[in-house]
């Protein structure tokens, strides 16, 4: 195996407060339910074939018509009239940036690590989380899913990845809040740190670095 060159990250979640709770911070007295949140993207799913939330973070669809299919959905389910204009607004004013992380990856790259950014997204909110950190003064690399076409766990997005970075594999260390995407990375033979909590993570990347 090869010595670990790069650091490839997941943004939120990661470099964020958790995104469960940036959710159920939306549900609020008159807020969406997130159950309902799930029925209605499952039946919007069934109807048209594909996972709109996945359609949405390959920058398929719109974020206009995945709101509008939606909050049909949500109406559906709640019996009342639902208004989502603001969701991507509302949802990112409830998320904190991990400023602790970041730091720690500014660390890596003045130990002279390679630094990329792997991230789900949705096009119409890059402005939304870049306000967040100063993302580009630690990573060379950024790649969003709703400007290539493809999500993790896809395996292609993480070749690009790779590629953009010009780095192999197991040259690499991958780390994501979603255990799929990390088994996803390990399959094409990165190594991988599941991210539960900022020490816990810190703790493993050190292990992984030092061999």
């Amino acid at each position: 195996m090869s010595a670990i060159r790069g650091v490839i990250s997941d943004f939120g979640g990661v470099l964020t407060s958790p995104l469960l709770e940036a959710f159920a911070a939306l549900q609020g007295p008159d807020g969406v339910p997130l159950d309902a949140l799930g029925r209605a993207m499952a039946a919007t799913a069934k109807a048209q074939g594909a996972h709109p939330l996945f359609e949405l973070e390959k920058g398929h669809i719109s974020e206009a018509d995945f709101l509008s299919d939606l909050q049909r959905g949500l109406e559906d389910e709640l019996g009342r009239p639902v208004e989502l204009s603001s969701l991507g607004q509302a949802f990112f004013e409830n998320l904190e940036p991990n400023d602790e992380m970041f730091a720690f990856y500014g660390e890596l790259r003045d130990r002279g690590m390679r630094m990329a950014l792997l991230t789900n997204n949705v096009r119409e909110w890059e402005p939304l989380w870049r306000s967040m950190l100063p993302v580009d003064d630690v990573f060379e690399v950024v790649v969003d899913s709703g400007f290539v076409g493809m999500r993790k766990p896809e395996p292609e997005i993480y070749e690009l990845t790779l590629e953009r970075i010009g780095l192999p594999a197991d040259a690499c260390v991958f780390v994501d809040d979603q255990d799929l995407n990390c088994e996803a990375a390990r399959e094409l033979g990165m190594a991988a740190v599941h991210f539960r909590t900022t020490e816990q993570a810190i703790a493993k990347l050190e292990a992984v670095l030092s061999g």
